[in-house]
């Protein structure tokens, strides 16, 4: 007698489940971090009364990596991982032609030359106002973007190789690994089969993914990230492309945060952006554009090559 086969869940189903997995396993994991720093070090009543002080206070960093790391970890690894585990007849994290180092230069390449034009979002972003009636909206925004500051300054701005090392493994290997698992790898598989258009896809999950990060001054270069990364893993079929990536743009802020601080300068130092002449980012965007068709088209041929076609709305 033939073996019972479940059918595959749908779409909706399979984002409940994801949801249900980021909320529990958030939860749990940062409650463990929680808990032990309350048994080892007896300290609960500012946690409780001050949530803030954990930012502020330089003496609580360990405490803080350790939320950071648990954060990654439980809110996007584990719930990606397990997803998949329990929908095994699917492909969340596909890892096609994984040792075609031409394919990670490329997309390193495509990040590096819109470099320009995202620095100008961002300082088009950070000049961001709301009308008048949405004043509240607005102070509630800039408290929530003033806590992330003071979170990111005294997190980034180090001075000793050792803390280098450490921001490089918290703020970019485990959030590149993390994040693009959830988002590139199981969020936009979920959005795909419901959307069934990989642009749409690709937009909702950048989307999705800017916004979560509730940082409202940082949204559109977010967001613009995330779309490199969405057709990226949508060319390549290969995760670990985005994860690259992602990680380049994460490190290559600590570090810039570590050379400013032996140089002397301050976090409003790191912050400050200069503009560039207007041909520069009209060859931003040409380059970009170039190096985007061109990395298309690479991946394009050797996957014509095997009778598939980029341009048809599969499921990755």
């Amino acid at each position: 007698m033939n073996g019972y086969t479940a059918s595959p869940n749908s779409p909706w189903k399979s984002l409940l489940i994801l949801v249900g997995l980021t909320i529990g396993l958030s939860i749990a994991v940062q409650m463990i971090v929680l808990v032990g720093n309350i048994f080892i070090t007896g300290d609960w009543g500012n946690i409780i009364n001050d949530s803030n002080s954990i930012y502020a206070d330089h003496s609580n960093l360990t405490f803080l990596y350790l939320l950071l790391a648990s954060s990654s970890i439980g809110t996007f690894l584990l719930p990606a991982i397990f997803l998949q585990k329990i929908e095994s007849y699917a492909t969340y994290f596909p890892v096609e032609d994984i040792n075609k180092i031409k394919n990670y230069v490329l997309a390193a390449v495509l990040l590096f030359a819109f470099a320009p034009l995202m620095q100008l979002i961002g300082e088009w972003n950070m000049r961001m106002q709301l009308p008048e009636a949405m004043g509240g909206v607005e102070n509630w925004m800039r408290a929530q973007e003033d806590n992330m500051a003071v979170l990111t300054k005294n997190i980034v701005m180090v001075d000793s190789v050792g803390l280098l090392l450490l921001n490089i493994v918290v703020m970019a290997v485990l959030p590149a690994i993390a994040e693009e698992y959830f988002f590139r790898g199981s969020l936009q598989h979920i959005f795909q089969r419901v959307f069934k258009n990989h642009h749409v896809t690709v937009w909702v999950t950048a989307i999705i993914f800017s916004a979560i990060h509730v940082q409202f001054y940082g949204f559109f270069p977010r967001l613009i990230l995330g779309v490199f990364f969405g057709y990226m893993f949508v060319w390549s079929r290969n995760i670990w492309i985005p994860i690259i990536c992602h990680f380049l743009n994460n490190a290559s802020v600590t570090v810039l945060a570590y050379v400013y601080t032996k140089q002397g300068k301050t976090y409003a130092d790191l912050q400050a952006s200069e503009s560039y002449p207007i041909i520069v980012y009209l060859g931003s965007l040409v380059l970009t554009a170039v190096i985007g068709w061109y990395f298309y088209k690479q991946i394009h041929q050797n996957k014509a090559i095997d009778g598939e076609r980029l341009d048809q709305d599969q499921i990755v």
